[in-house]
């Protein structure tokens, strides 16, 4: 069998399959890794070797990014971002796609036998390596230049692309110390597109408090009286069209971006449902805070987990929902005990928090009045989910238990929605018990007296007589 010459013409040979985004993602890293190792090399001979008497940038051109797919370059491309830039978020990629590079910033100053403080870092917990900070950073771009120093202080600015889109951050240091001295990171949603090439949502944890609410129901499963679905309507206006209001009827100089809403009555009348439904309908995800579960002992501890929450939120316009929240936002006292002002503190943060926050914020508690009043001021909407009426109890039956299981010829859905005064939660909860003693007995049938004790075991969790 012949074998074809090396020197074949590029027709004769054999398409190259299309890189995935991880394997492009990781051959653009693999060359901003190479550069900044030169870079690095490079400032530390201008700074301690043969060439210590020269200062000024480095000079050592970029890697090309045109006609470049991966995420890291269409970033870089998007923003337009410089040398400056690209050194910067570099350093801060090195920990987590090669960490060994920065192992060279362990080097001791043998005159005093300790680190060198110009290249500043950190060590983690369990992470072996070196922690870039913004003095790492320093080092890098200007060395002893302090004129290049104070530029780079632009790059940790708010207006900067890095801290308005959520792509890189220079964490506060702790109190009185110099600003530079905060950790260099990457925001983990940049972590995985600059490496996986898509970012997953996170998940609820003991570093991040909430968790995404889905719905496979659509806003014909949601029942609730005329007046009550106006007012939602109201809000999911907002949300689905936020930018054309904005824009079209020129309010951007006078609005804020944010919405917060409260939501409250008796539980189980489709408060989270309804949240759940604007944030499907809108394309925008929807992350449930239950108040009873982020409240910490722990002075300070309550507002560090929110703020993670806060932080992730602020720049993908997330729907935060906060059930039970009187847990958080309830009133504050004027006793002057120790406890007392620190949970003052915690709500004082918090009507900060959702002030500023761009997105829209839900609240949901079964009482009003436990709301602190400075932050009923600030609802756009207050709305009431109150137990549903006889006809909209009938709806309900009708709705959760079309499609399941089949109805006893007896069973009057109508009767029972007379009968019982119970909200939609109550009712999927009897669908439930409804199901497990029809499996029990082998049947696929729904007796009468399976609902009517299904319903009265909802009325005694209740306290309610039957």
């Amino acid at each position: 069998m012949d074998m074809k010459t090396q020197d074949q013409t590029a027709e004769d040979r054999a398409p190259e399959p299309p890189m995935d985004a991880i394997q492009a993602n990781s051959r653009t890293l693999e060359r901003e890794m190479d550069w900044l190792e030169a870079v690095l090399n490079q400032r530390m001979a201008m700074s301690f070797g043969q060439d210590s008497a020269d200062e000024g940038e480095i000079e050592l051109p970029l890697p090309d990014l045109s006609g470049d797919g991966s995420v890291f370059a269409q970033i870089c491309h998007y923003y337009r971002f410089r040398m400056l830039e690209r050194l910067v978020l570099a350093l801060a990629l090195a920990p987590h796609v090669r960490p060994q590079l920065l192992d060279i910033f362990f080097t001791r100053n043998s005159g005093i036998d300790r680190p060198f403080t110009e290249f500043g870092g950190l060590v983690g917990k369990q992470h072996g390596g070196f922690l870039p900070t913004g003095e790492t950073a320093a080092f890098l771009v200007a060395d002893r230049d302090l004129e290049m120093r104070i530029r780079l202080l632009q790059v940790f600015g708010p207006e900067h692309p890095f801290a308005r889109f959520g792509i890189l951050k220079l964490e506060p240091p702790p109190a009185e110390e110099p600003f530079l001295s905060g950790a260099l990171l990457v925001t983990p949603d940049y972590q995985e597109l600059f490496t996986l090439g898509n970012a997953a949502k996170p998940t609820y944890s003991s570093r991040f408090p909430a968790q995404r609410l889905q719905t496979s129901l659509s806003w014909e499963d949601l029942v609730l009286a005329p007046e009550v679905r106006h007012q939602v309507e109201v809000v999911r206006t907002w949300v689905e069209r936020k930018g054309e209001i904005m824009s079209t009827w020129q309010a951007s100089r006078t609005l804020k971006q944010g919405y917060r809403a409260l939501f409250y009555g008796p539980p189980g009348t489709g408060k989270t449902l309804t949240a759940s439904l604007i944030g499907k309908s809108a394309g925008k995800d929807v992350y449930l805070i239950d108040g009873s579960r982020v409240v910490s002992k722990w002075v300070g501890e309550t507002e560090k987990n929110l703020a993670r929450v806060f932080d992730m939120a602020e720049h993908k316009d997330w729907i935060l929902f906060f059930d039970e929240a009187d847990a958080l936002f309830g009133k504050r006292g004027n006793s002057g005990a120790s406890q007392e002002r620190y949970g003052n503190q915690q709500v004082s943060y918090l009507l900060q928090r959702t002030e500023n926050y761009p997105g829209t914020v839900i609240l949901a508690t079964n009482l009003r009045g436990n709301i602190d009043e400075a932050f009923m001021r600030r609802f756009q909407s207050t709305i009431y989910f109150p137990v549903p009426s006889v006809h909209e109890r009938q709806r309900l039956w009708e709705k959760i238990f079309a499609g399941g299981l089949p109805l006893e010829e007896k069973v009057d859905l109508l009767q029972v929605a007379r009968k019982f005064e119970v909200t939609g939660g109550s009712i999927v909860n009897v669908l439930k018990y409804c199901a497990i003693m029809a499996e029990r007995r082998g049947n696929e049938e729904v007796m009468q007296e399976d609902i009517w004790e299904g319903v009265q075991r909802e009325l005694r969790k209740e306290g309610k007589r039957v």
